[in-house]
């Protein structure tokens, strides 16, 4: 995250200006670059094409107060980065939003989000939720983190935090994508959660840090969870539940879109319910999930080696790589130790190098996968 980039400190000032999710100002951005786009609502003239003068005006009073300077200041005192398109770390399934895609990302964590959203799936659904849609949420996640996954969600109450601890509880890898400031917990009953979700996870979100959520953001926030994964399950949503957007968003780009029945007479699965009659794939635990991502999950058939030598690994990856054993599995725990690094950080790189092919998890541990176990036994060399 360099202020020195004229392309990224546009597009941070941009999110200072411009909604998540608005194609016009999209459109400006992909027909005339971020940085004309900014110089254009900084400076005199007219309107760009597409909006009317006076939300055009509207726009012009947001730049005059945004401090993209600033923002990046702000957001490294808390520990967050900014990605643009283009960046190697940004998630180019996101791209499949066209003019819709977001202008950047902040990010709070350690591990690369573009590697994590590989193998992602979201699990979403509604705020009051039951006893029964919370249970099938915490096993649903705990049990795709079991297998390798990362399971996405937003945070909020009910479903959404129920994801959140069933991954975290398990030892696993998830995501938080937020409608406000990755800075500024919400709601603020999570701040604890979305605390360890820093930790141990991600915390990703549009908004620069100290902006507030609103209804429009939330809604909006929802297609950057549908983009980011290979699908979707709702668990537990009724007629007008936002979660319904997520999985209609997944349905738009092409994803999975999955869902876990409830009681006939339940009106919080009546949403869930009209999903299955309208092509949702019907789904009651972590391996019918990975039965149906897998196919799109496995980004390519079996390898004779990894994706990438070890050599182009970055150097906190290679030191985790290096401390698993040749033979057999190890917890997350050892590996961290044989890496001189916290756990959290090795359970980052873990799925990061799952993602890449080089490892797999076992039970609670983790092990070389066969194609890794070349790689590494040349590395060490003989003996």
């Amino acid at each position: 995250m360099s202020g020195d980039d004229p392309d990224l400190l546009a597009r941070v000032f941009l999110t200072r200006v411009i909604e998540p999710g608005d194609e016009t100002a999209g459109r400006w951005v992909r027909e005339l670059g971020a940085a004309e786009v900014a110089r254009r609502l900084k400076g005199p003239g007219g309107p760009l094409p597409g909006v009317s003068g006076r939300r055009w005006d509207g726009l012009r009073a947001r730049a005059l107060r945004a401090e993209p300077e600033r923002d990046l200041d702000l957001a490294r005192a808390a520990g967050v980065r900014f990605l643009g398109p283009g960046d190697g770390e940004w998630p180019r399934q996101l791209d499949d939003l066209g003019d819709a895609r977001p202008l950047g990302l902040w990010v709070r964590g350690r591990a690369s989000l573009r590697m994590w959203a590989l193998r992602s799936v979201a699990v979403v659904g509604a705020r009051a939720c039951t006893e029964y849609g919370a249970h099938m949420a915490v096993g649903l996640a705990a049990g795709l983190a079991e297998r390798g996954w990362v399971v996405v969600s937003g945070g909020a109450y009910g479903i959404d935090g129920a994801a959140h601890r069933g991954a975290l509880g398990a030892g696993g890898a998830t995501i938080a994508v937020l409608a406000c400031g990755v800075d500024r917990p919400y709601p603020p009953g999570h701040a604890g959660l979305i605390g360890r979700i820093a930790e141990q996870g991600l915390v990703v979100g549009e908004l620069p840090p100290g902006d507030h959520p609103t209804p429009s953001r939330f809604v909006l926030r929802n297609r950057v969870i549908a983009a980011l994964t290979r699908g979707t399950v709702v668990v537990e949503a009724a007629h007008r539940s936002g979660s319904l957007a997520t999985a209609r968003a997944a349905q738009r780009l092409g994803r999975h879109t999955m869902g876990v029945p409830g009681p006939a007479t339940s009106g919080r699965s009546t949403g869930v319910h009209e999903l299955l009659r309208g092509g949702a794939v019907l789904v009651t635990d972590a391996a019918e999930v990975v039965e149906l991502v897998g196919d799109m999950g496995e980004l390519a058939p079996e390898r004779r080696g990894p994706v990438l030598p070890r050599d182009l690994l970055a150097p906190g990856a290679r030191r985790v790589l290096a401390a698993l054993p040749g033979r057999g599995a190890a917890s997350p725990d050892r590996i961290a130790r044989g890496a001189q690094t916290t756990e959290d950080d090795a359970i980052a790189r873990l799925y990061e190098l799952r993602a890449l092919g080089y490892v797999e998890r076992h039970g609670d541990g983790w092990k070389l996968t066969r194609q890794a176990m070349i790689s590494v036994r040349r590395a060490r060399g003989p003996g």
